[in-house]
C-alpha cells in the first residue's frame, strides 16, 4: 500500500479563500465595536477584492450589512460567504480548521480548541467548524475531526515538511498534558505529513495570552528565510526572552543544513490599554493573501519600515497596511483573526436554517 502524500501547504502557496469570525456584541468587543467594525470591514474589502471570503457572523443583520457594504466596495457577489455562526470571539486562526493536502486534495482538520488552555470561554468557538460542515459551506471537501488541542496561530509550516512551535504553547499542560515534545511531533507528522518541528524554547510578549503562538514571533517568509520580531526597547520586561530566541533562530538550520536568512522586524513603540496594561504589538503578525500582503500597522514611527522590509521580503507582492491598534485591545493582530484556505478548498453558499 502506497503511502499517502500529506502536506501543510506554507500560507503564500494560491488560496481559495480567507475566513473571518466578525465581532459582536456578546463577546469581549461589546464596548468597542465601533472602533473594531472598520478594522474588520477594511480587512474583508482587501481580502473579497482578492479571493473568496467566507464570513461567520452572530446574525443576519450582520451578514446583511457586510454584504451592503462590499457591494459599494463592487466587490463580486460570488466572493463572499456569509454563514450564521454563534461564536464566542473573533480570532478565526485557532477556531478554524486547518488545511491538509492529501496527494494534493484539500481536507480539512477539525482540531479542538479549548480558549487557550482553558482561559476563556471557547464552548461555540470550538464548534464553528462543525457548523460550517452542517451548513454545506465547504461542499464536497472532507473534513476530519481530530482529538488533539491545537491552535492554528502555534503552528507556521515553510510547505515542505518543516514546522515552527514554541515550547511553551503545545506543550501547555492546559491543552495536551498527557503528550510530551515527542508525542506532539508524532502526532503532527501523522496528521500534517511534517518530518520536523523546529521548537522554541525563548521568546514571548507581554499582552500576548496564548502562552507565545510563533504567529507573533517568527514566521517563515520561505523554507530558506524567517522573519521575526526583534526588540530593541532594553527595558522591556520580555526583551531578554526575545533576545535569547533571537539566538536560537541563528542556531536553526534549513533541510539542507544551512543557516536561515534571517530578517528582523522593527519594534513599536509601547502601546497600553486603557488599564495601563502593555498590548503585543507585533508586525511578524502579518497575513499573506492571492497576489498582497496584508501587515499591521499600529500609528506608529516604524509602520512604514517594517512595511519597507517586508516588501523586500516579498518583492512580488503589494503591501497594504491595515490599522490593527483596535485589535491588539483584545491581545491578537491581523493573523490572529484571519485564516486561510489554500486553492482546492471548495465554498458554497450556507443552507438556510
Amino acid at each position: 500500500m502506497n503511502t499517502p502524500d500529506l502536506r501543510l501547504p506554507a500560507e503564500w502557496e494560491p488560496q481559495a479563500g480567507i475566513m473571518l469570525t466578525w465581532p459582536h456584541a456578546d463577546s469581549d468587543w461589546r464596548d468597542s465595536l465601533s472602533l473594531i467594525e472598520p478594522v474588520f470591514l477594511r480587512l474583508a474589502t482587501e481580502i473579497a477584492q482578492r479571493e473568496q471570503l467566507l464570513v461567520n457572523c452572530f446574525d443576519e443583520h450582520t451578514a446583511i450589512r457586510i454584504r451592503n457594504h462590499l457591494c459599494k466596495k463592487n466587490i463580486p457577489e460570488q466572493n463572499l460567504i456569509t454563514a450564521i455562526v454563534p461564536s464566542d470571539d473573533t480570532w478565526a486562526r485557532d477556531h478554524g480548521p486547518l488545511t491538509r493536502l492529501r496527494n494534493g486534495c484539500p481536507e480539512l482538520l477539525d482540531f479542538v480548541f479549548n480558549g487557550w488552555g482553558g482561559k476563556y470561554p471557547a464552548e461555540r468557538d470550538n464548534a464553528v467548524t462543525r457548523r460550517l460542515v452542517a451548513a454545506g459551506v465547504f461542499g464536497n471537501t472532507p473534513v476530519i475531526p481530530v482529538g488533539l488541542v491545537l491552535e492554528g496561530g502555534s503552528i507556521d509550516s515553510d510547505g515542505t515538511g518543516t514546522l515552527l512551535a514554541t515550547r511553551r504553547c503545545l506543550l501547555h499542560p492546559q491543552r495536551n498534558p498527557a503528550l510530551d515534545a515527542a508525542a506532539i511531533e508524532q502526532r503532527l507528522h501523522e496528521l500534517l505529513g511534517t518530518q520536523r518541528v523546529l521548537w522554541l524554547s525563548h521568546g514571548e510578549l507581554a499582552g500576548d495570552d496564548t502562552d507565545g503562538h510563533i504567529d507573533m514571533l517568527v514566521r517563515f517568509a520561505s523554507p530558506t528565510h524567517l522573519v521575526y520580531q526583534h526588540c530593541s526597547e532594553s527595558g522591556y520586561s520580555r526583551a531578554t526572552a526575545l533576545e535569547a530566541m533571537e539566538s536560537e533562530l541563528r542556531q536553526l538550520r534549513t533541510r539542507d543544513g544551512e543557516p536561515y536568512q534571517l530578517t528582523p522586524l522593527p519594534w513599536p513603540s509601547p502601546k497600553y490599554n486603557a488599564a495601563g496594561e502593555r498590548l503585543p504589538a507585533s508586525y511578524a503578525n502579518f497575513l499573506l493573501v492571492n497576489g498582497a500582503l496584508l501587515i499591521p500597522a499600529y500609528e506608529d514611527t516604524q509602520d512604514d519600515i517594517a512595511a519597507a522590509q517586508l516588501q523586500q521580503c516579498f518583492p512580488e507582492r503589494e503591501i497594504i497596511q491595515i490599522p490593527c491598534l483596535p485589535l491588539i485591545q483584545q491581545h491578537g493582530s491581523l493573523h490572529c483573526v484571519t485564516l486561510q484556505f489554500p486553492a482546492g478548498v471548495e465554498f458554497r453558499p450556507a443552507n438556510p436554517g
